[in-house]
């Protein structure tokens, strides 16, 4: 009888040790795929069985959560959410999330170990922290000033803080609610493709994922790129360039807007946006030293995120002498972001070095409690201190008497550059208008802000389509706003 038993004993702890080994493989080794299969719907359940975290600017919420009362129980809501969606991005049950609820999905979530009192021993519970906070650099004042600029237009702002790259406003236009994509069930599909289909397409991140032609904002680039290769010396001194230019092996002609500009100095060039000068200074200069400037100002550079990744602003490193001098005008293949030309701006205004730009300030606990702090980082030097002192210099004047004096402000030290880029078949498509500065209040000891909008859409006669008349004064009032927080912050 006894061996019986023992016989049922052991038997017994066989079939226990082959469930445990079993649930020890579904544990560890399928884990994984069982979490990702499509069926199991208690991931989704979980995720979204507390609210979210919030995002923060200037220390209010601009997002929420609602109880829907369903299985997968709370839904994001937004407040203004077109103003602030190219920064939040949407966080929808049925398509996912986007941009910074994309980037800190793990805070706002819950899911970040950090979150957890004692953090190294969260992967031992089984509990969920309380969704985190992702706090933002963006100032709202300046955001509703370049929205209200834009106005609805197709185009994009994008304002830093050229001394810690924090960025101050970040709009693209025109926007759209993502709270229409939060929940579930037919009018979250139908809001999706009705978005998704809209010609002007407003889920489109311009500032941030939309690369276009620079035009003459990006002369500033190219004037860098000669001064620092010592090709010019003397910023007032004549380039002996020629107008018209004939590019380089080829019988076309370069034409200027601008009236003087033959054999006209680098000052004068920039201060009235002349193409020869600048196309015959990059052909000059030569490709490979061209390409080394451009990308030490971040072109080509795929690597960026704010913390939601950038598009790549590109500038060819393979072009002939007719294709270069194309590029050094911004037209040809070069391409760039809102934000590139902002950091542009800012390099010049930070004494040649770019912060690295981003959008959130701290994370932190729902009880306040910091997890993690964005520290100043250093991007790159995109150009020798000498250098950008003396394009301070030079965009002061376009500001002051040249084509940028739609941008100056009483009592601030402006410096700007328009810019008009050609695009379209043969070029015949409205004119992009662009425009890039800076601005210093008075008596600070460093300017406060750099800008870059472009405007797609300008209603002006093709005459007058240019970053002067149409996008200048956007710059203008978002810098105004900036200086005047910057006052607001001393007293």
């Amino acid at each position: 009888m006894i061996r019986y038993i023992r016989r049922a004993a052991a038997l017994c702890l066989l079939l226990l040790a082959a469930l445990l080994v079993n649930a020890g493989r579904v544990m560890v080794v399928e884990a994984g795929s069982l979490n990702d299969d499509a069926a199991n719907r208690r991931i989704a359940i979980s995720r979204y069985a507390q609210p979210r975290g919030e995002i923060l600017v200037d220390g209010k919420p601009v997002t929420g959560s609602r109880d829907s009362g369903q299985q997968l129980r709370w839904e994001r809501t937004y407040r203004r959410g077109p103003l602030y969606a190219p920064l939040t991005g949407h966080a929808s049950q049925t398509y996912g999330t986007t941009l910074v609820e994309n980037a800190e999905d793990a805070v706002l979530a819950g899911t970040e170990p950090m979150l957890a009192p004692l953090p190294l021993l969260k992967g031992l519970t089984r509990g969920r922290e309380p969704g985190g906070d992702v706090v933002t650099t963006v100032r709202a004042s300046m955001q509703e000033t370049a929205f209200r600029g834009l106005d609805g237009k197709r185009g994009a702002v994008v304002a830093v803080e050229p001394a810690t790259g924090r960025i101050l406003a970040l709009v693209s236009s025109p926007s759209y609610d993502p709270g229409e994509l939060s929940g579930t069930g037919p009018g979250v599909r139908e809001a999706w493709e009705r978005l998704n289909s809209a010609p002007d397409k407003p889920m489109l991140n311009r500032a941030l994922r939309q690369t276009y032609p620079p035009g003459s904002t990006f002369k500033i680039v190219t004037a860098a790129a000669a001064l620092d290769a010592g090709v010019v010396r003397d910023v007032d001194a004549p380039t002996d360039t020629p107008d018209p230019f004939l590019l380089p092996g080829t019988r076309q002609v370069l034409p200027n807007e601008a009236e003087g500009c033959g054999d006209a100095s680098l000052a004068y060039a920039l201060q009235w946006s002349c193409n020869t000068v600048m196309a015959g200074l990059g052909v000059e200069v030569g490709l490979t030293e061209m390409v080394d400037a451009v990308e030490r100002f971040g072109f080509n550079d795929t690597a960026l995120r704010v913390p939601s990744w950038v598009a790549r602003s590109t500038f060819d490193r393979d072009m002939s002498p007719d294709q270069l001098a194309l590029s050094s005008i911004g037209q040809f293949d070069t391409t760039a972001t809102p934000l590139q030309m902002a950091m542009v701006a800012a390099a010049v205004a930070n004494n040649g070095e770019i912060a690295r730009p981003h959008l959130v300030d701290r994370t932190t606990t729902s009880g306040g409690a910091t997890v993690e702090r964005t520290a100043r980082r250093v991007h790159r030097q995109a150009m020798n201190p000498s250098t950008a002192l003396r394009l301070q210099e030079l965009m002061v004047r376009a500001v002051k008497d040249g084509t940028g004096k739609n941008a100056a402000i009483p009592g601030a030290r402006v410096g700007g550059k328009t810019g008009t880029a050609q695009h379209g078949f043969g070029n015949t498509g409205t004119p992009y208008a662009w425009f890039i500065a800076w601005a210093q209040g008075e008596g600070s000891a460093r300017p406060a802000v750099a800008v870059a909008v472009v405007v797609e859409d300008a209603e002006d006669s093709r005459t007058d389509i240019s970053g002067g008349g149409s996008a200048a004064p956007i710059a203008k009032a978002v810098m105004e706003e900036a200086l005047r927080l910057e006052a607001a912050g001393r007293r």
